[in-house]
């Protein structure tokens, strides 16, 4: 593995250098859920408020809203919700509603849903990723910030699917 960072070919520099470290951070979290099954994938873990299939779910919905507000410039829409609410929220109807799915589930869906972003990227310059817009609180944000986010937040989580992974396989080999 190459352990430096280097602009994606076919993007403008910083959008490919961004396409480079989403790339590098989705790889970490394929290798991390490698081989889970769906017992592995619907374990809360001693400790834990959501489960890897709940926490996969909610990387590929934040991505999705991400999407949707720097590409579209708007929110999920009542459909949108319905599909992807309950994992971007997690919680108790997440324990209930995302489980039941093997790992090849969320694979799909996470690279169903990183297409579109890297086909939206291909389209976009580097000065798109500063352009300012504000939220309704009138809090200023860019481009730049919201794909900033989608990697830290795939990163905790994937912290958060490998301590809960790293737990599991310590109690089944003391079984």
């Amino acid at each position: 593995m190459d352990y430096t960072v280097k602009s994606a070919s076919g993007y403008d520099e910083k959008i490919g250098e961004l396409v480079f470290m989403l790339e590098h951070v989705r790889e970490g979290t394929l290798q991390a859920t490698s081989g889970l099954n769906l017992e592995q994938l619907d374990s809360m873990g001693h400790g834990m408020a959501n489960s890897a299939g709940a926490l996969l779910a909610h990387i590929a919905s934040i991505e999705k809203v991400h999407q949707l507000i720097s590409f579209e410039n708007r929110d999920f829409n009542d459909a949108e919700l319905k599909e992807w609410g309950t994992a971007i929220e997690l919680g108790a109807n997440a324990r209930e509603i995302i489980c039941g799915y093997p790992l090849a589930h969320y694979t799909e869906k996470l690279a169903s849903v990183r297409a579109v972003t890297l086909r939206e990227l291909k389209a976009k310059n580097d000065s798109w990723l500063y352009g300012e817009r504000r939220w309704p609180n009138g809090v200023a944000y860019n481009m730049y910030y919201l794909w900033f986010h989608v990697l830290e937040d795939e990163i905790s989580h994937r912290g958060q699917i490998r301590s809960m992974a790293g737990r599991l396989l310590e109690v089944e080999e003391r079984v």
